[in-house]
């Protein structure tokens, strides 16, 4: 099992697969398919122990959970729903910053007193209580439904699910309301409906998933630090900005105190012999600490995106480690 390389299991095609090789080539971690972007095994180009699977979003779930895959990307969505008890089984270790989606509870516009999922619950009471009929809600997301009413105290429905449009269910008289998945909303508001105020039940994106139930061996640990190395080395560098300044005869203290006023560190120490200094700032701070460095005596300032930051301690790789 200590020989197993690791398996990062990647959506197979469209916007999301484009996305996902872009994150990871962002790191520094080409993939190579050896017969051709059709091939759906794939190498990490100048990396051991380590091998790319292209799966569909419903596959990479299922491969996660049964411990067949080690890492993979797929929506937040997916996992909640397809995953039972989904926290015991994966470890979501970071957001990506693409695949962005929710999931709602809409009824029809027509509806306008129903606003909420009290009033929801409202309606479904009457209906049971004057037809002997509950309210019907369409939906693929059945898991996350059903613990969603729960939360919200909602018993008298019942679930149709939904094989092809759902958005389309209640103007086909298949359904009363529905849980679909959106980004704009725009197909929702097109076949006359609307998400209640507090009806978005998950705010879902792309994350890096790993599962625990993997055979994490030596060959598959060491694969995956050095993975997760480079993605978080990549992540710090894309959150900060490197500014450097030429600044002479400070009074000692000064300048650890203006970095510590606007969130930077001073990776290299507060002197250098050439009276040049280096300070990392988060990118939002970056021209507040400019003006502060300049009214200081600064000369010279200039700022530049960083490639990658790599750290001691490893945000991911600790995270990972920690359930294993």
């Amino acid at each position: 099992m200590n020989d197993m390389p690791l398996v990062l299991a990647v959506p197979s095609k469209g916007r999301l697969q484009e996305n996902a090789t872009a994150f990871f080539g962002r790191a520094g971690l080409s993939f190579v398919q050896a017969r051709g972007s059709r091939d759906y095994r794939a190498q990490i180009a100048g990396l051991d122990g380590a091998e790319v699977a292209f799966l569909s979003a419903s596959e990479i779930v299922a491969q996660l959970a049964s411990g067949a895959a080690h890492l993979g990307i797929t929506g937040e969505d997916l996992v909640r729903e397809q995953v039972q008890d989904a926290d015991a089984a994966v470890e979501l270790l970071t957001p990506l910053g693409f695949g962005h989606a929710n999931v709602v509870v809409a009824v029809p516009q027509a509806w306008i007193d129903v606003r909420c999922m009290a009033d929801l619950d409202d309606v479904a009471a009457t209906m049971r209580a004057r037809t002997g009929n509950k309210l019907r809600v369409a939906t693929k997301y059945v898991n996350l439904t059903r613990r969603f009413f729960a939360s919200h105290g909602l018993s008298d429905y019942r679930i149709v699910e939904s094989l092809g449009a759902t958005e389309g269910a209640p103007a086909a008289g298949t359904a009363e309301i529905v849980v679909d998945i959106t980004t704009t909303g725009a197909t929702l508001t097109a076949n006359a409906l609307k998400v209640l105020d507090d009806g978005v039940m998950l705010a879902s994106e792309a994350n890096l998933v790993a599962s625990v139930r993997a055979p994490w061996g030596e060959r598959a640990r060491k694969a995956a630090a050095a993975i997760l190395g480079r993605v978080a080395a990549e992540e710090e560098a894309r959150s900060l900005r490197e500014v450097r300044a030429l600044l002479r005869d400070l009074p000692a203290g000064t300048l650890e105190s203006l970095a510590a006023a606007h969130g930077a560190r001073l990776p290299f120490g507060a002197s250098a012999s050439d009276g040049v200094v280096t300070l990392h700032c988060p990118r939002k701070g970056v021209f507040a600490l400019v003006e502060a460095l300049t009214a200081a005596g600064a000369d010279d300032v200039t700022v530049r995106a960083l490639d990658y930051v790599f750290r001691r301690s490893n945000p991911l790789i600790e995270k990972l480690l920690a359930r294993l």
